[in-house]
């Protein structure tokens, strides 16, 4: 899964305009320019797509924690070089304050079982015996379950290429 797909994704899923995906990106000290922000929602065949970097969607998830949560006291988190997918579903879950009880809510609304001890397992640090990577597909039907728990069954169904 890209980084531009995810990016997709969230401003689907929030509802969030370029204004809105700008704002958040300035949460993050990280200025953003519309034609950027165009180039990374299109499509890998089209000739203006740019790859979203993993630094750049690091500062946008920073910047969606401190829209959703508030400001916290103290220094602003410097966005991370590399992004793993277990980095982007723990700042997901920071930022939309989830509950181990909510995620596995949302994988449920998805058809998705998991359980507790799998879930946390992906919130550990790397080093800890009991850390497990988290795949694209886990996240992928986290990120599904959002969007039926935020957006519904709408008729309309947005396809992403994953």
């Amino acid at each position: 899964m890209t980084h531009n797909d995810l990016l997709r994704r969230i401003r689907y899923i929030l509802d969030l305009s370029d204004s809105n995906v700008i704002a958040i990106f300035g949460l993050a000290n990280q200025p953003v320019t519309r034609a950027q922000i165009c180039n990374w929602l299109k499509t890998e065949e089209d000739a203006d797509y740019q790859p979203l970097k993993d630094q750049m969607l690091a500062s946008f998830l920073n910047g969606l924690i401190v829209d959703k949560r508030g400001q916290r006291e103290g220094e602003r988190p410097k966005p991370e070089k590399r992004l793993s997918n277990n980095m982007i579903f723990m700042k997901l879950k920071i930022a939309l304050n989830l509950k181990t009880e909510d995620i596995l809510a949302i994988l449920a609304l998805n058809n998705f079982p998991l359980s507790k001890h799998e879930l946390s397992a992906f919130f550990r640090k790397q080093d800890h015996k009991h850390y497990r990577l988290c795949k694209d597909q886990v996240l992928r039907n986290f990120l599904k379950g959002l969007q039926l728990r935020y957006r519904g069954k709408t008729e309309m169904t947005v396809q992403f290429q994953w």
